[in-house]
């Protein structure tokens, strides 16, 4: 074990990037947060569509994992994974999930918490067709996902097979055991880091077709 000792209580910063008012704020969440995910692209923020998914077994059971937004419209918001995955047994038994956004650079997140359903199989499609050939390779290869395996030679040796089945070039068919979700939103949550720990926070919450903001103390 190393000796350097680490005194986390020491370990701070002190935000003072920007501010978040009402007033600039679009009051559609859709539209505001498009405009912080270009504003995270133009910063060249790495992955700035990484996004933390937290779900719930049927016994409450909690798992968060990073996965990266693949869509986004009125709707709410799309990922894709293979559906034997443990988080799609926990939507499967709990259907409601929520999704923390960081731009560290940005000194900015977003919380978004809903209802979580299957995208189409059409949708599913066009998005596994447009995937490089490996990531649609690699999706074939870990059919049995978070299952246990022997070592790593044995997902390689299923590449190879795969690779051998479907040379670069070929039309790789959809796994039937994989697809998107989309999360509904019925809240999210817009923080921005303040000098002070005095954070801006604006909260949408939908009421029917339409969204209120408020401000959250922080």
């Amino acid at each position: 074990m190393s000796t350097r000792k680490i005194i986390l209580s020491e370990l701070r910063e002190n935000y003072t990037k920007g501010g978040l008012a009402e007033e600039d704020a679009s009051p559609d969440p859709f539209l505001q947060f498009e405009n912080w995910l270009s504003q995270a692209i133009d910063a060249e923020v790495i992955e700035p569509n990484a996004m933390t998914l937290s779900t719930a077994s049927a016994e409450g059971e909690p798992t968060s994992r990073t996965v990266l937004l693949k869509g986004l419209d009125e709707e709410g918001f799309c990922f894709f994974t293979n559906y034997g995955s443990r988080k799609a047994r926990d939507l499967d038994a709990n259907p409601r999930a929520s999704l923390v956004i960081h731009w560290r650079e940005l000194e900015r997140q977003v919380i978004v918490r809903g209802k979580v359903s299957r995208t189409t199989e059409e949708e599913s499609r066009d998005y596994f067709r447009s995937r490089p050939y490996g990531a649609r390779i690699g999706a074939w290869v870990s059919e049995k996902q978070t299952s246990i395996i022997p070592d790593r030679a044995t997902l390689q040796n299923r590449e190879a097979e795969l690779q051998a089945k479907w040379p670069e070039g070929s039309d790789i068919p959809l796994p039937p055991f994989w697809g998107g979700y989309r999360l509904h939103p019925d809240y999210i949550e817009f923080w921005q880091g303040r000098p002070s720990r005095l954070h801006d926070r604006l909260l949408y919450t939908r009421e029917d077709t339409r969204w209120e903001v408020s401000r959250l103390s922080p």
